[in-house]
């Protein structure tokens, strides 16, 4: 099983009433909450930790993830509130205004930490539960605790309003949790971000000297990256006609996990073992699968039904 660690929360969507008013909808989200999704969407064994309301909002998390065939033993339940995200659009592109304090899951304590069951075979963690403590700093001492014993992947998945005033303990948090995963994932942007201007692959060798042993970078409408020691592969993605690109990137890690899980690849031994040829096969699930969500509204991943051909 891949367990999923990081935010949910409720994304209020932009919409049009009956009435042709502009308005909000609620959608259950958040960036590792929708890898999660999709891994269970895929088909493959997912669960999902995070502090977790008991409120209304809360349920609605909690029964989206279930209706996923997501796992939802080792959710953190409280009765703090649920972290809301105000998204808005501009030429299919997502800006967000966040509502995280005093949250379920911002207050995520060490003590909250679960221990982990044999069947959990790697651990995902990124999204904005990687930039305010308590939570922060929880998910950082999970990951120290499992790095080495189980497969780590990363997506930082950076919003830098979110960051704002906040930047320099951040990337130093990011540095030490990419130096302690095997796989990082970053889109063209956040690496930028990240490490500076400068050509992708060299940027990319400088992550991996860092201690991964696979970064994958995204390019949008390009396709997306995959460099190792030794190797890099160019994965080109299909034409789309896009409606908006809310969980793209969280949906492109599900099917690149999904497609290790395919390979038995779910482990350190396994990932070193990848041929290139398997890692295409990976690169272009995860491409496949986000293609599918953004073609339609809000972050909807797809159901393995929608990916492969009925037999």
């Amino acid at each position: 099983m891949i367990l999923c660690c990081g935010e949910a929360l409720i994304d209020m969507l932009p919409r049009v009433s009956t009435a042709g008013e502009p308005c909000f909808a609620p959608y259950a989200g958040g960036a590792v909450f929708n890898t999660a999704i999709a891994l269970g969407r895929l088909g493959t064994p997912v669960g999902f930790f995070s502090g977790v309301s008991t409120d209304m909002l809360g349920e609605i998390l909690a029964d989206t993830l279930a209706a996923s065939n997501v796992d939802t033993g080792l959710l953190a339940r409280s009765a703090r509130p649920t972290t809301v995200a105000f998204v808005k659009l501009t030429n299919g592109q997502a800006s967000y205004a966040f509502y995280d304090e005093a949250t379920a899951g911002r207050m995520l304590a060490p003590g909250d930490l679960p221990v982990l069951p044999d069947t959990v075979e790697a651990l995902f963690f990124g999204g904005i539960s990687l930039v305010n403590d308590p939570a922060a700093s929880s998910y950082e001492a999970l990951l120290a605790r499992e790095s080495g014993r189980r497969l780590i992947m990363i997506d930082p998945n950076i919003r830098p309003g979110f960051i704002a005033g906040n930047e320099d303990a951040y990337r130093a948090r990011i540095t030490r949790m990419i130096a302690q995963s095997d796989i990082v994932k970053l889109s063209d942007e956040d690496l930028h971000w990240l490490e500076g201007r400068g050509d992708t692959a060299a940027l990319a060798a400088g992550l991996l000297a860092k201690g991964p042993a696979l970064v994958l970078i995204t390019e949008g409408a390009e396709g997306a990256r995959a460099f190792a020691h030794g190797t890099s592969r160019h994965r080109p993605a299909g034409r789309v006609d896009v409606v908006d690109t809310v969980g793209a990137g969280d949906t492109f890690n599900a099917g690149f996990l999904a497609g290790l899980a395919r390979q038995g690849a779910l482990s350190r031994a396994g990932l070193a073992a990848l041929s290139g040829s398997e890692i295409d096969a990976c690169l272009d699930l995860g491409i496949r699968a986000a293609g599918v969500t953004v073609s339609r509204a809000g972050a909807n991943p797809p159901w393995v039904h929608e990916l492969e051909p009925a037999s």
